[in-house]
């Protein structure tokens, strides 16, 4: 099994558990950790005994920010040659739904890496923000373009511009986060939730993240299209047929995710 030193992973049942481990610095998303947590991510979505993955990190922060430390001294140059925050691309590719569970700090990266999650479940204690203006740059993977998404351009201009935080409650209420829960019931909440998901028929899931990111990507007729292609697709799969038979017969269906 591959060792990591910025991510821990642990199995239960059809859901994946990630969490991100580097304490000492808030676990920024330095280097190291893009790569460990996307090519688990990656290897994670070609496994069809996996139905959901989970990302999360301590009680203190989920993530702080990407590393400053990494970037300080670098030019524009040297931050184009090295494509720097390429790989996160391929993690917002995830078939698979991705859930993130969000205590403390999610700064920066760390919004950033929770926007790219399908579900954000947070912790009543957990603060949002894009510091980055304050240091002279912007947000970097993705952020401008996913909160405008989620939120639209007003308050999401806001949150760009000025820098300012926001806790789980304001969160809430525009959008951001899917739901906020008592702290200590948290990963109960979170392993409730991606059981639930995980269950489900891979197939359908993977088809219903396709049409969702489509609303996101296209316009409306061309979405429609997606959603219309990868309905009728679902019904060449043996967990249609079982879902509606269960349907018809009353029962609990019993998926084979194929």
């Amino acid at each position: 099994m591959t060792e990591y030193e910025t991510i821990r992973v642990e199995r239960r049942g059809r859901v994946a558990w990630i969490t991100l481990d580097r304490p000492e610095a808030l676990n920024a998303l330095n280097t190291q950790l893009m790569h460990e947590l996307v090519g688990l991510t990656t290897e994670l979505d070609a496994d069809d005994s996996v139905g959901a993955i989970v990302v999360t990190g301590s009680e203190k922060a989920f993530a702080a920010g990407a590393d400053i430390k990494e970037m300080a001294s670098q030019s524009t140059a040297q931050m184009r040659e090295a494509n720097h925050f390429g790989p996160w691309l391929e993690f917002a590719r995830v078939r698979k739904p991705v859930i993130a569970v969000v205590s403390g700090y999610a700064l920066g990266g760390g919004f950033e890496l929770a926007l790219m999650c399908d579900v954000i479940l947070a912790s009543e204690t957990a603060k949002f923000g894009f510091p980055e203006i304050g240091l002279g740059v912007i947000p970097g993977i993705g952020g401008t373009q996913r909160i405008v998404r989620a939120i639209g351009y007003p308050k999401a201009a806001e949150l760009v511009l000025t820098g300012r935080r926001i806790d789980a409650a304001e969160a809430e209420r525009v959008g951001i986060v899917s739901r906020v829960v008592a702290a200590d019931a948290l990963l109960g909440e979170a392993e409730e939730l991606a059981t639930a998901i995980a269950e489900k028929s891979l197939p359908a899931l993977v088809a219903a993240k396709v049409a969702l990111d489509a609303a996101l990507e296209t316009g409306l007729e061309d979405g429609l299209a997606v959603e219309a292609e990868r309905f009728t697709a679902l019904f060449d799969t043996a967990d249609q047929k079982e879902g509606m038979a269960a349907f018809n017969e009353k029962r609990e269906p019993s998926f084979r995710h194929r």
